[in-house]
């Protein structure tokens, strides 16, 4: 049976969206025991970078999405056991050119399909905007995670979201809010959860801005009964549930 393909999407930047897909992979990876790939599509290649790997000017990321190699020979192992990644480099800034150009719908689900015969949770940190690239994305997932911070800008943005998802037949992709980069002390944010209490939870933690200095994700550096750990962990365990319901 194939894998669950799980994107982590917003129209913003800036919400937490690189380190989440990065933490939830190794979840996918290290409580789940799945074979996991997180597959960068962002061409400031974060989510490369902490996994400890650097395409620098590489131009392959963009060949695959043509075709003209196959994905999977770009894939590298991470030094966590059961996460691969499918790494991005600087070419994937033209990639709504590309799927432009090319005129195909479902390349990016196609392609994740063909990835998905070879692991059982497929992780995309996906560029942020509304464009031809995200319409791909929408396409090939079977679950999108939304961050959202506790910002009316942010929730503005969650809603268009919808908006367009709602407009295309063939977008109808379940989605799955998450707030992030929560601090509870902010009278703003306490209100944005009460007024949603069943959205799961990531608060701001300074093990999350330690990533980047470390390049690794937060569990592996950080103890479990941590707060940024365990709303990780908790909203991995809805992932899995979500995806259980939806099979």
């Amino acid at each position: 049976m194939s894998g669950k393909i799980i994107a982590v999407y917003s129209l913003k930047g800036g919400v937490g969206k690189t380190t989440l897909a990065v933490n939830l992979a190794w979840e996918a990876a290290t409580l789940s025991k799945r074979r996991t790939l997180l597959w960068d599509l962002d061409a400031q290649a974060a989510a490369t970078y902490l996994l400890r790997h650097d395409k620098g000017h590489s131009t392959e990321a963009q060949a695959a999405i043509r075709r003209e190699m196959n994905p999977a020979k770009l894939i590298l192992k991470s030094k966590f056991g059961n996460l691969d990644l499918l790494p991005a480099d600087p070419s994937l800034r033209d990639l709504d050119v590309i799927f432009r150009d090319l005129g195909k719908k479902k390349r990016l689900s196609n392609l994740a399909s063909e990835l998905a015969e070879r692991y059982d949770r497929i992780i995309i940190d996906c560029p942020p905007g509304l464009t031809d690239t995200s319409e791909q994305i929408l396409r090939a997932a079977d679950l999108v995670i939304v961050p959202v911070i506790p910002s009316a800008l942010s929730r503005r943005a969650l809603e268009m979201i919808n908006q367009h998802v709602g407009r295309h037949k063939g977008l109808a992709v379940p989605l799955l809010p998450v707030f992030s980069m929560v601090d509870r002390r902010r009278t703003l944010h306490r209100e944005a959860l009460m007024a949603e209490p069943d959205w799961p939870v990531i608060p701001m933690a300074s093990g999350f801005e330690a990533m980047s200095e470390r390049r690794e994700p937060l569990g592996n550096f950080t103890p479990r009964r941590s707060a940024g750990v365990q709303a990780v962990a908790q909203l991995w365990a809805r992932i899995e549930a979500d995806l259980t319901r939806t099979s």
